[in-house]
């Protein structure tokens, strides 16, 4: 420690303290902690009071991102939810719905660090409902999503 001749009882290092903080820092941020969520009844979309980790948490997380619509909450970032709502009444035509449907779920769940992929994709259009299936691939195991409504006119 060095003492600064002009200050009273101020020390300072020879090693910049920022250099140091940094790479506390750094290394904090690779410890990987296990995600967890508020549970959710996937039937109702109710919180059900209690909380889940892991796989669990993982597929809260995905069942709500697909839920919530990109950019419409201010609460979450614009890589946060989908863009399902900008197929609903343009006439697109089944195949370009099935491969834009699968791009956007692509894009809406590989932002999160646990999903590695989807695979087993398949689109559904129930009368003016779109449902999707796909397994997710997870560093938890797969996870099976089955005829999940994401986009209905309101």
């Amino acid at each position: 420690m060095l003492y600064h001749p002009g200050k009273a009882g101020v020390s300072m290092s020879l090693f910049p303290t920022y250099i140091e903080n940094s790479n506390v820092a750094a290394s904090a941020e690779k410890q990987q902690t296990a995600p967890r969520e508020y549970e959710i009844d996937f039937e109702t979309g109710q919180l059900t009071g209690g909380t889940v980790e892991g796989k669990e948490a993982v597929k809260v997380w995905i069942w709500l991102a697909l839920q919530t619509p990109r950019y419409r909450y201010y609460i979450y970032t614009w890589d946060y939810g989908s863009d399902f709502e900008e197929l609903i009444g343009q006439g697109y035509t089944e195949e370009y719905i099935a491969t834009e449907t699968q791009r956007m779920t692509e894009d809406c769940l590989l932002v999160n660090e646990h999903v590695q992929g989807i695979k087993e994709f398949s689109v559904n259009m129930e009368g003016s409902t779109l449902t999707i299936s796909f397994v997710a691939d997870t560093i938890y195991g797969e996870i099976e999503f089955k005829n999940q409504a994401v986009a209905a006119p309101v």
